[in-house]
């Protein structure tokens, strides 16, 4: 039997908002994020993430360029154009620097789920499109909520990709535990946690890359993860921390 003052499991909730429709260049976009949520049956709460792909931020924001449908390596010269550093190539794939800090495959740059002859670009600015929606969502709903902007990355040394945060508002996207202890009194020396990564990863699950759901919810997120922060403040690393520059 369960003592009655043992803590209560944390847990967490992840749902997708549909009834968006089609995002294109100029749309809305924050706007339909929230009239897609009002009209769905879950109001937001205080203290939730609402996590959106980056390409419907691309879209909307008009981050897309005509390229080639014929030419395989059409986007090519985007790579070359979207990049301050190239790190390594093979074959079609390259991994680049963004002016934006990533460390990516082709600069980012996507050619999936947009109309063929067409390629999306990064935002220009994530974290000033995750404030946004976000000032849009605490106008509409009244509560203090958190935006994270979300695009599927590799990782080195790891087969499969994953989604992270390119972009934030309302929210400190690492967690730092140095100084803090472990469950045996250790003191944590290194320990910071990528929460906003964590909490894309999460949204992924009920978004999908081909349902045509590009906004979700994560709920249940420890108050302070709560806060001020910024992706290209707090999780870009710097060229003098990185040991593989």
């Amino acid at each position: 039997m369960t003592s009655s003052s043992s803590p209560s499991p944390r847990r967490i909730e992840v749902f997708g908002v549909v009834g968006m429709g089609e995002i294109a260049p100029g749309s809305d976009l924050a706007g339909l994020i929230v009239d897609a949520i009002a009209a769905g049956p879950d109001d937001l709460a205080a203290g939730d993430v609402v996590v959106v792909t980056q390409k419907v931020v691309s879209k909307a924001e008009n981050q897309l360029v005509a390229i080639d449908p014929d030419d395989p390596d059409g986007h090519r010269p985007l790579v070359e154009r979207e990049s301050v550093r190239i790190l390594r190539r093979r074959g079609m794939l390259v991994i680049s620097e963004t002016k934006h800090g990533f460390v990516c495959a082709n600069a980012g740059i996507d050619l999936s789920n947009v109309e063929r002859g067409t390629a999306a670009l990064l935002p220009e600015d994530s974290d000033r499109s995750a404030r946004r929606i976000r000032d849009a969502l605490v106008h509409r709903f009244g509560v203090d909520v958190a935006v994270v902007v979300s695009d599927t990355f590799g990782r080195p040394w790891r087969r499969g990709v994953t989604d992270v945060a390119i972009g934030s508002a309302g929210l400190r996207p690492v967690v730092d535990l140095r100084g803090t202890t472990d469950a045996l009194g250790r003191e944590l020396m290194v320990t910071e946690v990528a929460v906003a990564d964590e909490i894309a990863s999460a949204a992924e699950m009920v978004m999908g890359k081909a349902d045509g759901v590009p906004v979700a919810v994560v709920r249940g997120v420890p108050a302070d993860w709560l806060g001020t922060g910024s992706i290209a403040d707090d999780m870009i690393r710097p060229a003098a921390d990185d040991l593989f520059r």
